[in-house]
């Protein structure tokens, strides 16, 4: 771009006379400084060199130089206090950014550019991306993806949680979505593929190896510090943030997993291809799939399988969550296998227990009948207990009740009404009065009543009067406390004026 001759003279005028600088000149006169620049080198003005101006940390700049170069990792810290007992009076926040600016820099690395052939490899890893709150619970909000190498075809899957269950279950899912499997799976350091790992020497999760021994893939960790390794699935996850996820609104897990998928089979599937931006990645993904592995005929257990114990109570936690079990099965070990629907509880290989998952923290899920059976179960035992009341006192109650019974009698009702009559007359009389009913062929509590009232009136005994307690145990056990006997003395000592 030219410019006028007289802004050219007026630069060269303002530079060589005035002595401004290059800044000065362009902010004054509203131009680029590389404008202003350009115009002193047409006219073959030498630039003035600016002379430097001597800093406080000159005569030590020698001595941290060898010390960095000797320790590269010295903290500013301790090279202030170095320096400052060798004379430096500078103050340490300037001396931190003028070392940040000595430290050794690291060689920059090239990388070569990565190429793969069809179904060879896929890269998976996880992601966080925030928290859902399910009622009382704050669950972490994972992404499991996987990317095709040579394809670049996504998937993408939502979980509540990163376990070995989640993980295996976003492979197989992503299997299906891409009609196959890769030779090479290329995973991170993530707890779910690598439990340990010394320089080159690597322990699998043994769950992941018998996975990936019977879909037939080769697991392979990346190289430590080389995320250029598996930069394709970095950079889908950054895709994803941005294309998928970034004000995204759902209502549910399962709402953002239909979305998901959508958006893997659409707008991400319709990019350009980074091998030949004239193709898609679903032109791309046609070319792979034939060569990907078949899936295999038997199917991965995916649920997720957990031992819990049982309490007094008939109710097994499992994921901040009480489910209900028969009440036969208290103080036993059973076993949980869950999924993201179903809960189901195990004794031994028969199933017990069936319910539909909660995500939500504290929540009691229960089946009706099993409550119902421990009331029932409970109600049972009190009536054993006054059977057996009864036939300690009165063994001829016993045959009462059973004649009962066999005439379709209420058991209960029979049961409380003798109860009540034992307490009345005793033992020894209401043993008389049932031999009596039982003699007259009525097994029912008024023929026993009538019995009684009969004896006690040919005794010539007041009718027995019941003895109802006060139900507040408190006031019925309160102690009483012993009267002082001197004012009886006191009351005996005064005169009688009657």
């Amino acid at each position: 771009m030219t410019i006028a001759l007289s802004l050219s003279a007026q630069i060269l005028r303002l530079y060589d006379v005035e002595h401004w600088r290059v800044g000065t000149i362009a902010r004054q006169l509203r131009v680029h400084h590389s404008t202003v620049r350009r115009v002193l080198a047409q006219n073959g003005v030498v630039r003035r060199a600016t002379p430097l101006r001597q800093l406080r940390i000159d005569p030590y700049r020698p001595f941290i130089l060898q010390t960095l170069a000797k320790y590269p990792t010295l903290t500013a810290a301790r090279l202030y206090a170095m320096v400052v007992a060798r004379g430096y009076v500078g103050s340490g926040e300037h001396f931190r950014h003028l070392i940040a600016r000595m430290r050794p820099r690291p060689v920059a690395e090239a990388y070569l550019r990565l190429r793969t052939l069809p179904g060879e490899q896929a890269q998976v890893d996880w992601a966080h991306f925030g928290h859902l709150q399910i009622g009382r619970a704050r669950r972490p909000l994972m992404a499991f993806v996987m990317v095709l190498s040579y394809s670049r075809r996504i998937f993408l899957r939502f979980c509540l949680d990163a376990r070995m269950d989640s993980f295996l279950r976003g492979h197989v899912d992503a299997f299906s979505a891409f009609g196959g499997i890769a030779r090479v799976l290329l995973y991170d350091n993530l707890k779910s593929a690598v439990l340990e790992r010394i320089g080159d020497a690597i322990r699998f999760h043994p769950t992941l190896l018998a996975f990936a021994a019977q879909h037939r893939f080769e697991p392979r960790p990346v190289a430590v510090a080389r995320g250029n390794e598996k930069g394709r699935v970095e950079r889908s996850i950054r895709y994803v943030r941005d294309s998928f996820f970034a004000a995204r609104t759902f209502t549910d897990l399962a709402d953002l997993n239909a979305q998901a998928r959508d958006w893997c089979t659409g707008i991400a599937a319709d990019r350009p291809w980074p091998e030949d931006s004239r193709l898609r990645v679903r032109d791309a993904i046609q070319t792979e799939q034939p060569l990907l592995l078949p899936m295999p005929e038997q199917p991965w257990p995916l649920s997720e399988r957990v031992a819990v114990q049982v309490g007094k109570t008939p109710y097994v936690r499992f994921d901040l969550n009480d489910y209900s079990v028969p009440h036969t099965h208290v103080r036993r070990t059973l076993s949980v296998l869950a999924d993201e629907q179903t809960v189901r509880i195990f004794d031994g290989v028969s199933e017990i227990a069936s319910h539909p998952r909660s995500f939500d923290r504290g929540g009691q899920i229960e089946i009706p009948a099993h409550i119902e059976a421990l009331i029932a179960r409970k109600r049972q035992a009190r009536e054993h207990r006054a059977c057996d009341q009864l036939a300690q006192a009165a063994p001829a109650s016993t045959t009462l009740l059973q004649q009962a019974a066999t005439r379709g009698y209420n058991l209960g009702s029979i049961t409380a009404a003798l109860l009540r009559l034992l307490e009345r007359y005793g033992a020894a009389a209401l043993q008389i009065a049932c031999r009596e009913a039982l003699a007259r062929d009525v097994p029912h509590p008024n023929a026993v009543r009538l019995a009684l009232e009969r004896a006690r009136t040919e005794r010539g005994e007041p009718p027995p009067v019941a003895l109802t307690l006060n139900p507040d145990i408190a006031r019925r056990d309160a102690p009483v406390p012993a009267h002082a006997l001197a004012s009886y003395d006191r009351h005996l000592a005064e005169p009688d004026h009657d």
